[in-house]
């Protein structure tokens, strides 16, 4: 069930309430650009189709969502608000969605699994469809599957018609550190992380993981952070790999942005928020160290928490933290590029 969720995760999605203000326009200064697709037969694209934190909405950039794609086929990892919306504007056919690979179950990476689902009832389709995440993820769709019930028995309002079960072909996995999943076209590596931080062997700390995903294709390798804090795990699983796709924070700015909207919480609130922020996601210079350590071939910079401030020098500042370690190119996203 949906209220299996336990109320501390609650905490954690308030930090996005931070980063919501609307930002001035600006001018972004020079950056690598994104790579074109790739022109290989049956190679994938990667596209980022949501690249702020969340929860709270932003003119411009959808939450954390990210596509996977080649010809007859997609992949969803993380699913923000706005995904499937995103995903049609990718270029995308929603009958050839695959799989669905959540990162953790914080909202803004997981908030429009209810339209990707609803989608999948009123167009009535039943392909194999697996979603993959870590724990928690089975009682997340059960509670959603029962949410579509009501609408799935009315279906288009037609006396007689037949109707379909919206959970029909749908597996759900639940993930954990060091799982592996070999697909036809790519194999999946699994990392726990460090944006929880609870005791190990603690009931939260089985509940509550967050999961790093390196998608290992034929032609290159691509690692996905989800949100994390500096690790270890996450520095390991990234060896070697073409190109890391990471989240970051401007801490500063978050903070910032604190003192200024969130006033009508607790003392004690605020301290474990600044904790939060501060220990479980990365600040440019760690996403250096990490990329530099792991020695990735490319960094890819998205989920950006605190981040685009009103500074129109914000990107550049970000490359140059990054690139103090990290010698190779380095992109802050947006939404809809491609790699």
């Amino acid at each position: 069930m949906l209220t299996s969720i336990k109320s501390r995760s609650v905490l954690a999605c308030m930090a996005g309430l931070l980063v919501a203000a609307p930002l001035a326009a600006q001018t972004a200064p020079a950056q690598t650009p994104p790579a074109t697709a790739p022109q290989a037969p049956g190679a994938y694209t990667w596209v980022t189709l949501g690249t702020m934190g969340g929860p709270m909405p932003r003119p411009g950039r959808n939450e954390p969502a990210n596509l996977l794609m080649r010809k007859g086929e997609a992949h969803l990892i993380d699913t923000g608000d706005g995904a499937m919306t995103a995903m049609a504007d990718a270029g995308a056919d929603y009958p050839n969605l695959r799989t669905i690979w959540i990162s953790h179950i914080h909202f803004d990476h997981l908030g429009g699994l209810f339209a990707v689902l609803g989608l999948r009832l009123q167009s009535r389709a039943v392909g194999p469809l697996t979603i993959y995440g870590p724990p928690g993820m089975k009682d997340i769709v059960n509670g959603l599957i029962a949410a579509m019930r009501p609408s799935a028995r009315s279906g288009f309002g037609i006396p007689g018609e037949v109707a379909i079960d919206p959970a029909a072909n749908i597996q759900v996995v639940e993930l954990d550190d060091g799982a592996v999943v070999k697909l036809d076209g790519f194999t999946v590596r699994v990392a726990s992380n460090s944006h929880y931080s609870f005791v190990p062997g603690s009931p939260e700390e089985h509940f509550f993981r967050s999961l790093s995903y390196r998608f290992d294709m034929p032609d290159r390798s691509i690692i996905y952070t989800g949100d994390t804090g500096p690790s270890d795990k996450v520095t390991a699983l990234a060896k070697g790999a073409d190109m890391l796709v990471t989240e970051m924070i401007d801490l500063d700015n978050t903070l910032a942005q604190m003192n200024n909207r969130v006033r009508h919480i607790s003392d004690e609130e605020k301290t474990h928020m600044v904790e939060h922020l501060t220990r479980h996601h990365l600040s440019p210079g760690e996403i250096g160290a990490m990329a530099a350590k792991a020695g990735v071939g490319r960094v890819v910079v998205t989920h950006l928490a605190g981040g685009g401030s009103r500074s129109p020098d914000a990107d550049q500042r970000y490359r140059a933290a990054i690139q103090q370690s990290f010698k190779g190119p380095v992109v802050i996203a947006k939404d809809m590029d491609r790699f």
